[in-house]
């Protein structure tokens, strides 16, 4: 059996490198490759997750870079296309929810090539959010779903998926989660930046509703410099986030208390996570990383696809609204932190499961 998995953006990268390992147990049986799309066109940061997960050189690699998302979709459907012909692979398997899950899911399909969706069945139930497109199509449109949370059997039984396409199998990103934490404990970074681990607030922004309007950036640089009073923050800065605050003339503003950087590797950035007082975060793969840890997170959205980092985590779901997020913030600084526990398979074996069902079909 031959098997191609996708990555193209930073996270799919945390979810293909567990996988990639458990396939390695049944090398005899399953050809597995890697096809890099490149939509993620930083190759400095592709470099380094690359290397910290530990990842082969990609087998193909598409380098479709940015665009508007009819341009980044299509340029990705074009070129992926010319590979599974060439190829002829027994299933694509893609993972989360990016412009190339949904690209290559559809070009798999239309040739007649099984799919595979790791991360199905998440909702945030917004459909301005070009993710939550992503998800619902990939899903409609796969032949196995593997599902990282209750939540997913729900509403994949409420879309009529039929049970014997549906799998529980926990979280990939936890799989790398646990793997690396050895790694991240002697990371540096801390020392680097000046840090001390437990007191600093770590911040990661790059969603529109946050960052794209001069309106929102202001009321973004007010409240970063208001919790730069109680505590160093640490602040890894989205390529998109540094671009619309030079536009606006807004970067200067921020305090000299706030620690700008450039997006961080894999191993660096969960180090940064786990020794983190507070997370201020509006990821997805964050919410469900501190909960795992078990570390405080404020995320700013109005929905989340993610429900049981607020249920059972450590997330709060808090808005857009920044003064009510700043209020939350300096709640969890005083000492009123939210109690979580781990979600249910979670467990770091999700990609043998993933695997092992994979083998059997």
């Amino acid at each position: 059996m031959k098997i191609i998995s996708v990555v193209g953006a930073r996270p799919n990268f945390m979810k293909v490198a567990p996988i990639h390992k458990a396939f390695k147990k049944y090398e005899n049986e399953i050809t597995h490759l890697i096809c890099h799309t490149g939509q993620h066109y930083d190759e400095k940061m592709s470099k380094v997750f690359f290397e910290d997960l530990e990842l082969p050189q990609p087998d193909f690699y598409l380098g479709v870079g940015s665009g508007s998302h009819a341009e980044q979709t299509a340029n990705v459907m074009v070129e992926f296309e010319k590979i599974l012909i060439e190829e002829k692979p027994d299933m694509v398997l893609v993972v989360g929810d990016v412009n190339s899950t949904i690209a290559c899911s559809l070009t798999a399909k239309k040739l007649h090539i099984k799919v595979v969706h790791v991360e199905a069945g998440l909702r945030s139930f917004d459909m301005e959010m070009p993710e939550e497109v992503n998800r619902i199509l990939t899903d409609r449109i796969s032949d196995y779903l593997f599902v990282t949370e209750k939540s997913g059997l729900e509403n994949l039984k409420k879309e009529g998926v039929s049970d014997e396409k549906i799998f529980f199998v926990g979280n990939v990103m936890i799989d790398s989660l646990i793997h690396y934490l050895p790694k991240s404990e002697v990371s540096n970074i801390h020392n680097e930046f000046g840090v001390e681990k437990g007191s600093y607030v770590l911040i990661t922004l790059h969603r529109p509703s946050n960052v794209d309007t001069k309106e929102s950036l202001e009321k973004l640089v007010r409240f970063l410099n208001a919790l730069s009073n109680e505590r160093k923050v640490v602040f890894p800065i989205h390529p998109r986030t540094k671009n619309n605050l030079n536009k606006f003339e807004l970067l200067e503003r921020l305090s000299s208390d706030i620690i700008l950087t450039d997006p961080i590797g894999y191993i660096d950035f969960q180090a940064l996570t786990q020794n983190a007082e507070l997370i201020v975060t509006d990821s997805g793969g964050i919410q469900e990383e501190t909960t795992y840890l078990g570390v405080q997170c404020i995320t700013l959205r109005t929905s989340t696809e993610r429900p049981s980092t607020v249920d059972v985590g450590t997330n709060q779901l808090i808005g857009v609204d920044l003064t009510k997020a700043e209020i939350a913030c300096l709640d969890v600084l005083n000492g009123n932190k939210k109690k979580g526990s781990i979600p249910e398979l979670w467990d770091g074996k999700a990609a043998e499961r993933i695997v092992d069902i994979l083998s059997h079909v």
